[in-house]
């Protein structure tokens, strides 16, 4: 039997990934230790990695295919193919983002101001690539973690961090100079692989499920059931992905609507939909949204 050889993410996107693949309809589970998770289809092979080295193993042939960043493709400067772009927290406005950082009473206001100074990221290839395009020369060193700490005590003049919000440099105390770059969870594969057709079509199959599963991340059904004369109202007060499902009931001049909304507009929208007319209201929840 063929396999597909599925690298894993470790550390902080094991968990949104899981939960990603056991909405697209895999369950995978991770025992102990283990670096071998166990995944309910005989034809993929998974194993648990960094998600910093991921891409180099995907580009080497090691696996066919990974979940990791596309800040961790780029500071590998990695030769693959990426065949879904994937947002787990599609929902919110938090973008993830390298940036670089300095104390709050530095003098450094820009990049420009680094020339000369010492920098410490994990991200050292994309840094030093950043200060070069600005014409800053510095010294760039990696640090294994703990970067934060390195500026309180004055071992190096500035951090290239990943953040989301912020909050962590600030309990730091350190001040956001610049950003580097955003970052999205990549689902990638490896070039001799996207040429063998039996795993292109299982990578493809994969992507798609993992596409939907996002897709569908704070998202619910909803189905109504209006008389024909209260369908215009229904229309005003619901919005959707597209134009709602509407199909002709049993009963004459009532239909039954379906569509698809935010999770957080639900609690204003179902008051309004009763109101306009709606009757036999139900909410249920998504798994997968497949364009």
């Amino acid at each position: 039997m063929k396999k597909l050889k599925l690298g894993l993410p470790k550390g902080s996107l094991q968990e949104a990934t899981i939960k990603v693949f056991e909405r697209a309809g895999f369950n995978i589970y991770v025992s102990g230790r283990s670096y071998f998770p166990h995944i309910d289809d005989v034809e993929i092979e998974p194993v648990l990695l960094r998600a910093q080295e991921m891409s180099r193993y995907v580009e080497d042939g090691v696996l066919d295919c990974g979940i990791t960043g596309a800040d961790w493709i780029a500071e590998n400067e990695s030769k693959i193919n990426t065949l879904a772009d994937l947002e787990y927290a599609k929902q919110s406005s938090v973008k993830v983002k390298w940036v670089l950082a300095v104390p709050e009473s530095s003098a450094v206001k820009s990049v420009k101001g680094l020339k000369g100074k010492r920098v410490a990221t994990e991200l050292v290839n994309v840094t030093k690539k950043y200060l070069k395009k600005n014409g800053v020369q510095a010294d760039v060193e990696f640090s294994w973690g703990a970067t934060e700490a390195k500026v309180a005590a004055g071992l190096v003049d500035a951090v290239v961090e990943l953040t989301e919000t912020g909050s962590s440099l600030r309990a730091h105390k350190l001040r956001i100079v610049a950003t580097l770059c955003e970052s999205t969870t990549r689902f990638i594969a490896n070039k001799k692989a996207v040429k063998d057709s039996w795993k292109k079509k299982k990578m493809d199959q994969i992507a798609m499920l993992l596409k939907g599963a996002v897709a569908a991340d704070g998202m619910v059904g909803l189905k109504l059931n209006v008389e024909q004369k209260n369908v215009q109202k229904i229309l005003a007060a619901l919005p959707s992905l597209k134009k709602p499902t509407m199909s002709q009931l049993s009963e004459k001049n009532w239909v039954a609507v379906e569509t698809v909304i935010h999770e957080g507009k639900v609690r204003t929208i179902i008051p309004q939909l009763k109101l306009a007319g709606a009757q036999g209201i139900i909410e249920y929840p998504l798994n997968k949204i497949i364009p």
